[in-house]
């Protein structure tokens, strides 16, 4: 993924991942990622679960500030969490390739749905 904060960059595997699952596959992997980070009780990403939790998905050398900036980043109403809405949004920004897929995968879905 794009760097995070403080310039720090990750390998971008969701193109990789959308490739072979298809974009309901990636979707469902992403809520997959939310559920192993969310605070169980609150149903959303806190700080202190992110921070607990990071290692289940390879983030476990990230800082504290690090992690603060991806939690800025993707806290669209400013509520201090992340709901699955919010943490799909930023996973999404932070993989430029997947957002020009993104694209693709939208036309995909709506002629699925249409059945165009």
């Amino acid at each position: 993924m794009a760097g995070i904060g403080k310039g720090v960059d990750f390998e971008d595997l969701l193109p990789l991942i959308s490739n072979k699952l298809g974009g309901e596959g990636l979707i469902k992997e992403l809520c997959n990622g939310f559920e192993l980070l969310m605070d169980k009780e609150k149903g959303v990403i806190t700080l202190d679960s992110l921070k607990k939790n990071s290692s289940l998905l390879g983030l476990q050398d990230l800082k504290e500030d690090e992690l603060v900036s991806m939690m800025k980043e993707g806290d669209l109403d400013g509520d201090g969490a992340l709901t699955q809405m919010e943490f799909c949004v930023l996973m999404f920004r932070l993989s430029p390739q997947l957002m020009n897929e993104s694209w693709f995968w939208l036309e995909e879905i709506l002629h699925h749905e249409l059945n165009l």
